[in-house]
């Protein structure tokens, strides 16, 4: 699932009618692949609506956590899962759903774990605060086997330099959905963003 899009846009829908023309505006942009993440009350709600109303969107569901997330997130129609982090059981759940999945690592030991049980694509969060492009870059050596999708402190300004990576699959970022705009519904300018974050794919060098 990491070569949807060179970027993945990270979504928190506050308002459940929101949820379609948001995701036809990524889409119109460049952007399929959409992670909706568990962190308001509709969250399930949008990723079902973005399921049923955009058959362009690949709609995901971030921030799962529990086994019961799981199986919620796929009945919802959710086509990838992705969560800040791993446990055996979460691990378990994740892969028993029959949908792509990106456990959450941070740490090298966690994903030599990973590699052991046959996983070999994750998020790595939080990206800048855990090391950024440099920790990326020294796994590659020792773990080239492992592609990652850094989220967390990522933007236009340094979303390049991860895409450069030879074990960078795609970035996650919430850039091209500036609160005001989505406040204000303003979809024109959030497909504008959409379609500049997609062109990072130029500029990154690579994204496969």
């Amino acid at each position: 699932m990491l070569d949807l899009a060179p970027v993945v846009p990270v979504v928190v829908i506050e308002d459940a009618s929101d949820a379609v023309p948001l995701a036809r505006a990524l889409v119109a942009g460049g952007l399929p692949a959409i992670e909706v993440t568990l962190r308001t009350p509709v969250a399930l709600d949008a990723i079902r609506a973005i399921a049923d109303g955009v058959p362009g969107a690949v709609v995901g569901a971030g921030t799962v956590v529990t086994p019961e997330q799981v199986t919620r997130c796929v009945r919802a129609g959710a086509r990838f899962l992705v969560s800040p982090g791993w446990t055996d059981v979460l691990l378990d759940a994740m892969r028993a759903s029959g949908v792509p999945f990106l456990p959450g690592v941070s740490t090298v030991s966690e994903v030599v774990a990973l590699l052991e049980r046959g996983v070999r694509e994750m998020k790595f969060f939080p990206a800048q605060a855990a090391g950024g492009t440099a920790y990326l870059r020294s796994l590659a050596g020792p773990l080239p086997q492992a592609r990652f999708c850094p989220t967390g402190g990522i933007g236009p300004a340094n979303a390049p330099e991860y895409l450069s990576l030879p074990n960078v699959g795609c970035v996650g970022g919430t850039w091209m959905l500036p609160p005001d705009a989505v406040a204000a519904r303003d979809w024109a300018r959030i497909e504008e963003l959409a379609r500049a974050a997609s062109g990072l794919r130029d500029a990154g060098g690579t994204c496969r």
